[in-house]
């Protein structure tokens, strides 16, 4: 006896003749896979939208909060760039600047293309729990006050490269702190990706920094 591999002949076999009967499989298998790609195409255009850290997220309040603290490390740096006499310093300066200033155009970019205003009236630090002791006179973790920046602008020589130096690393401290925070809180690879970034250069840059250091003061 020979039996059919065919699945259709082996469906008609079992099936009882009935003339006025019609195949409706195909035409049920096209509806189905019509709706699943009008579902699909739906819900691939919702996610977005949904996805887009809101204004209160753990995202938006670090992208606010580092793009402040970032900039005043531009802003120390270029006063070093600009008036150190210490070519390793000015070196060292002009990276930080570069690369804060770069990653601080990140920042903003991801901010405006979720519809997030750059700034907020939130408390800095709000998107990180048990963070109100962190926060000193207002100061983000590791920011320099008015008074030392005033002190760094007015400086000069080994002044104002130890106090550069000093400040700088106080500030990547604190940096670097609140972007292991990032990564441990955010689940957004963007926001992963930069702080990590971050974590990994500001470290970097604290054995330099370090050395500058005990080379400047033992001179």
């Amino acid at each position: 006896m020979t039996v059919s591999t065919d699945p259709g002949a082996a469906a008609d076999a079992a099936a009882p003749h009935d003339p006025a009967r019609r195949p409706r499989g195909p035409v049920w298998a096209v509806l189905a896979l019509v709706l699943g790609v009008a579902l699909g195409i739906g819900i691939g255009l919702s996610i977005p939208h949904f996805t887009k850290p809101g204004d209160d997220s753990v995202e938006a309040g670090f992208l606010r909060d580092m793009s402040t603290h970032h900039a005043q490390a531009v802003e120390m740096s270029m006063i070093a760039h600009q008036r150190s006499d210490d070519p390793e310093i000015v070196y060292v300066a002009n990276d930080i600047a570069l690369t804060q200033h770069g990653q601080i155009g990140y920042m903003q970019a991801w901010l405006r293309d979720w519809g997030l205003s750059p700034s907020s009236t939130r408390q800095p630090m709000e998107w990180m729990p048990n963070s109100a002791g962190s926060i000193v006179n207002g100061l983000m973790p590791g920011m320099a006050t008015p008074e030392q920046l005033t002190k760094l602008r007015g400086a000069s020589g080994k002044e104002l490269n130890t106090e550069f130096l000093t400040l700088m690393r106080q500030h990547h401290l604190g940096g670097i702190h609140m972007a292991q925070e990032a990564v441990k809180l955010s689940d957004n690879k963007d926001i992963d990706w930069i702080a990590q970034s971050m974590v990994n250069s500001q470290q970097s840059e604290l054995g330099l920094i370090d050395d500058l250091l005990k080379k400047v003061q033992a001179g």
